[in-house]
């Protein structure tokens, strides 16, 4: 007949109610502090994850969610020009339009990661209770307009060197002279857009599994700030 062991039976318990308490945290009961830090957690492993598979060769290019496309015009286009001998030059401006998302995304973590330091209290809150893509709605609103300032050369500097991209460029020129448009008015700033919602996509992406599985990330912040929501 056995014996139990009391010590090692308390501790099982001990353990076991432990966990249980953890999992009946709710977000009422977390803290300023730590509701914070579990929403800076989330936003700087959202850009770091996101950086990190843009910012590299091929980045864009082998990711079909935002490999970037021709614009309009040039891809209406692409039969006639390739009848003209264009083909490659056109094969190339879309291979370049990528390297050029991917090598201006390289650039986006210094920003990023800097409206995660200036996040206030109510950012936070606001990001914990917004909805599944608040954290992709922070980063838009705080980091658009700087990330667009910073990307728009870098693309250039690579899309100038296909010769095709200068003659896109006279094309919604035009049509931007006539009225009938302002955006993406060059490759530059169709590029740089599509970069732009690319990181903001794989970025959303990476929050909507933080707040699928929190405790799988292997934070135990993480785990716990997001864990109360569940």
């Amino acid at each position: 007949m056995s014996t139990l062991n009391f010590p090692r039976t308390l501790a099982a318990v001990a353990l076991v109610c432990t966990a249980s308490l953890a999992a009946a945290v709710s977000l009422s009961d977390l803290s300023s502090k730590d509701a914070t830090a579990g929403v800076k957690t989330a936003l700087e492993k959202g850009a770091t994850v996101a950086v990190s598979r843009l910012g590299v060769q091929n980045g864009f290019l082998n990711n079909d969610k935002v490999k970037i496309g021709l614009p309009g015009p040039v891809e209406k286009a692409r039969p006639i020009l390739k009848m003209l001998g264009q083909g490659k030059r056109v094969d190339e401006l879309e291979v370049s339009m990528n390297h050029a998302a991917e090598a201006a995304v390289a650039e986006a973590k210094p920003l990023l990661l800097n409206a995660v330091k200036n996040m206030s209290i109510t950012d936070a809150k606001n990001i914990l209770t917004g909805g599944d893509n608040s954290v992709t709605e922070f980063f838009r609103q705080k980091t658009a307009t700087q990330l667009t300032t910073k990307f728009l050369p870098i693309v250039k500097k690579i899309t100038d060197g296909n010769g095709l991209s200068a003659q896109y460029n006279t094309l919604m020129s035009k049509a931007s002279a006539s009225g009938l448009t302002k955006e993406n008015s060059t490759v530059e700033s169709y590029v740089t857009q599509r970069a732009l919602d690319g990181l903001y996509t794989i970025i959303g992406e990476e929050e909507k599994a933080i707040r699928a599985d929190p405790v799988g990330t292997g934070s135990a912040i993480l785990g716990k700030v997001f864990g109360a929501l569940k």
